[in-house]
């Protein structure tokens, strides 16, 4: 009599035994069955997902000719989309946490860079970044810490 929970010796050799390594083919079919599979549940996944189109959520005054558009915010980190109206100006700033920024429209200078749409910009934590502004104005997205008036130089 074998232990409890336990398969006795000769159905362990008969699974075995039955038991036969996978083809190539088995591989392929695996492999239709795997992707089949995995785009149904990204399709059932995507009513969790956030979305805002452009012409939605609101645009708010956040220092002269600078409006910001808040896309999400956790734990002291936001994404957030910078709408800068010709010549406006954004102070020189510390940064608590690491910020990256993309040019989304119009061309951003932040001190001497010139940085057309499409550029991508990365400042580290605790290094002052200069000015930024735009002569023709520009939207930029950003990710970093929640901007707060004391971090302004």
């Amino acid at each position: 009599m074998s232990e409890p929970g336990r398969l006795d010796d000769d159905i362990v050799r008969a699974i075995t035994a039955a038991q036969r390594p996978l083809s190539e083919a088995d591989d392929a079919s695996l492999g239709r069955v795997r992707a089949r599979l995995m785009k149904r549940i990204a399709a059932d996944s995507v009513q969790h997902h956030t979305s805002i189109h452009a012409d939605d959520g609101n645009w708010h005054a956040l220092l002269p000719g600078i409006e910001r558009k808040v896309l999400h915010e956790e734990g002291g980190v936001m994404s957030y989309l910078l709408k800068f109206a010709p010549g406006a100006v954004l102070p020189a700033h510390r940064h608590p946490v690491d910020e990256e920024c993309v040019v989304v429209s119009g061309v951003l200078r932040i001190g001497p860079l010139v940085l057309p749409a499409g550029s991508y910009h990365r400042v580290r934590k605790d290094v002052l970044d200069a000015d930024s502004t735009s002569d023709e104005g520009a939207v930029i997205f950003l990710r970093g810490a929640t901007p707060r008036a004391e971090q302004l130089v």
